[in-house]
Parts: C-alpha cells; sequence; structure tokens
C-alpha cells in the first residue's frame, strides 16, 4: 500500500469522525429548543437525538463503505500495474 492511499484513508477517516462528533453535540445542543415542536407524537429534539442520528451515523457508515470500496479498486489498479 502507497502513502497516499493512507493518507487518503487517514483523511477520510477524520472526517467522518468529525461529522460523527458534530450530530452527536449539535443534536444535544439544539434537543431543548426543538422540543417546543412534536413529530410523530414526539417532542422534534428527542426525535433528532434519538433517530436522526442514528440515520446519519447509518449514512457515514455507508459513505465510508463506499469510498474506501473505490479506494481498494483503485489501489489494485495501480499496484496490478507496477508487477
Amino acid at each position: 500500500m502507497s502513502k497516499p492511499y493512507w493518507r487518503k484513508t487517514r483523511a477520510v477517516t477524520a472526517l467522518l469522525l468529525l461529522l460523527w462528533f458534530l450530530v452527536c453535540v449539535f443534536s444535544c445542543v439544539y434537543a431543548g429548543p426543538l422540543n417546543a415542536y412534536v413529530f410523530l407524537g414526539f417532542p422534534l429534539g428527542f426525535y433528532f437525538a434519538a433517530q436522526g442520528s442514528l440515520l446519519i451515523f447509518l449514512l457515514i457508515l455507508c459513505l465510508y463503505a463506499c469510498y474506501m470500496n473505490r479506494l481498494d479498486r483503485r489501489q489494485q489498479g495501480d499496484d496490478s500495474r507496477e508487477n
């Protein structure tokens, strides 16, 4: 594996972890004001914190898997050309 591969891997991992952190923090910080609204019988802040953050986390996992699959395929193609 080449250095650019690991650099890209670390960069996308750090970016997605930052996104995950921001979703956790902001869903809790803004839960109070959002609780003034009701969605599907639950306060909106609770709904975002309990359900919305889980959906965002699932989306982050899917994005990571798709990106890494594409990067791995590209890396395997580059390795086969070197041999």
